[in-house]
């Protein structure tokens, strides 16, 4: 059982979702992902599970991913995903969604669009981050649910591979930085037998609660692009066309 404390409920403003209460009063998230024995040990993907915190340390969302078994060992970061956000009632208070995201280019570049949809409560789109084709330095375009551009993000030369804290530029549609996203070095052990990633997300306190939503889903989306690895496993993230048409197979199966 988590002993993990939870952010209190703050008292609901007029016309905010239920369970984005807490968005109207942050203005950073802090995610960790947990540290997974059995991926560690064996290099067998599973499936990753996230703590979202504020800058006291308190709990706001547990994220879950769903996905098939096959897909995680085979499709490693280009996998189908389903990420539950639930909060401390484990009333579920989100949902992303990632397609199978399948490419056959070298690993360091994408040569299709991923994308990442917010729903809330499920089957209603509040938004859309996009993954743009990149090589060595990625960007994203985060949408409305009406599909207009609202925020971009780019990445740094630093990758995924280096033993830095690469920080990602927010922008807002007109250009202005307005935030960061940060990946944390977690030290040698860890970045070496492991894919568990923690970040800093930073954006203004004012920022629409969806739209603050959409830039959580947006880490996600670059974490399974740029960070996730297969951890310990050493086929893991590899290339590609072999890997690109059994995934296309598995994705009908599981």
């Amino acid at each position: 059982m988590s002993t993990q404390a939870w952010m209190p409920l703050p008292q609901a403003a007029a016309g905010c979702p239920k369970g984005f209460e807490y968005l109207t009063e942050v203005d950073t998230f802090i995610v960790k992902q947990d540290i997974e024995l059995l991926e560690a040990i064996t290099g067998f993907e599973t499936q990753n599970k996230y703590k979202v915190l504020n800058t006291q340390g308190q709990q706001i969302y547990r994220v879950l991913e769903s996905s098939g078994c096959l897909q995680r060992q085979c499709c490693s970061n280009n996998r189908a995903v389903e990420l539950r956000v639930v909060d401390n009632e484990q009333q579920q208070i989100m949902v992303f969604k990632r397609p199978l995201h399948w490419c056959t280019c070298a690993p360091c570049c994408s040569c299709t669009k991923d994308v990442m949809t917010v729903e809330s409560p499920p089957g209603n789109v509040i938004g859309y981050a996009s993954g743009n084709s990149f090589c060595f330095k990625p960007t994203w375009t985060i949408y409305s649910a009406e599909q207009q551009p609202i925020l971009y993000i780019k990445a740094p030369l630093c990758g995924s591979g280096c033993s830095c804290s690469p920080k990602f530029t927010v922008m807002s549609s007109n250009g202005v930085e307005i935030g960061f996203i940060q990946k944390k070095w977690s030290g040698g052990a860890q970045e070496i037998f492991t894919d568990a990633d923690n970040f800093t997300i930073n954006f203004p306190m004012d920022l629409e609660v969806k739209a603050k939503a959409t830039l959580l889903a947006t880490l996600f989306l670059a974490d399974y692009e740029f960070f996730e690895q297969g951890g310990g496993n050493p086929g893991a993230g590899g290339a590609v066309a072999a890997e690109g048409c059994l995934c296309l197979l598995l994705n009908g199966l599981c």
